[in-house]
């Protein structure tokens, strides 16, 4: 059982990489499922029911979000329709759309989580309670489980690993849009990597245009950031292969694709 998540992709330049990579990351890895953090989708921030459909076009199963998910107000519309996207479980009682969704492949059943951190962050309801009550739920029905934890800090991001160890398949991080170098298979078999990093614009600063966020640092003014439209870019993703009795994970694979880390055939 293979699964390809590919991570926080910015604006139209992400897009287009998802678009010309994802049919060769499939050939190449054979994924049985695909996974897209789409939080900062449409221009950086949020995602539209436009973007939601042609990520599915382009071969997605599921859609992740994170603190940017209600950026764009368009979400509102659709959100409860959309039921192959999954925003951060732990907004309050209420909040629309959904925290886990179960999708059907083939004879298998496989969870998709989404949480949001807290430090540096909205106050949220806890992640790790909310961690253990939907992790219940979805080790009731299915061995395969992948928690996206789209958090700020990595101490926050490992906390929950090794919190989540042997109770899912994998946990990876979101939302810092770096690629870290820590994947790992935990001790009882859980799959995790910090940040899987973020898909767009490779010459701006987290995906936004780097002028604009040097005024930042350099005057402390209030700026607008932009994502650009034309320029260098990249794709991050991770590649994970789980166990097809157990869930557990049996190799994590980080994948970088930029002019330093050229696609390979």
């Amino acid at each position: 059982m293979n699964i390809l998540f590919i991570g926080d992709v910015v604006g139209s330049p992400g897009r287009d990489m998802v678009k010309e990579y994802l049919p060769k990351l499939k050939e190449k890895f054979r994924p049985n499922f695909t996974i897209i953090n789409g939080e900062n989708a449409a221009s950086g921030k949020g995602i539209t029911e436009k973007i939601y459909r042609e990520f599915l076009s382009f071969g997605a199963q599921a859609i992740t979000l994170g603190n940017h998910a209600w950026d764009n107000k368009e979400i509102f519309e659709f959100i409860d329709s959309a039921k192959n996207m999954v925003r951060p479980a732990n907004f309050p009682e209420g909040t629309p759309g959904k925290g886990l969704g179960f999708f059907k492949l083939n004879d298998v059943e496989i969870a998709v989580i989404n949480l949001q951190g807290r430090t540096f962050m909205a106050p949220l309801d806890c992640p790790f309670r909310k961690a253990d009550e939907l992790v219940e739920i979805a080790r009731a029905r299915t061995p395969f489980i992948f928690v996206d934890f789209h958090a700020e800090v990595t101490s926050e991001k490992q906390a929950m690993g090794w919190y989540l160890d042997g109770r899912v398949s994998a946990v990876v991080g979101t939302h810092t849009h770096v690629q870290t170098a820590d994947n790992r298979i935990l001790p009882e078999g859980t799959g995790y990597l910090t940040d899987v990093g973020m898909t767009g614009p490779y010459d701006g600063i987290l995906g936004v245009e780097r002028d604009a966020v040097l005024k930042r640092f350099l005057m402390s003014l209030p700026v607008r950031f932009e994502v650009p439209k034309t320029g260098r870019t990249q794709l991050s993703a991770v590649m994970i292969e789980l166990d097809r009795k157990t869930g557990k994970c049996k190799k994590i694979e980080r994948i970088l694709i930029n002019d330093d880390h050229p696609w390979y055939s």
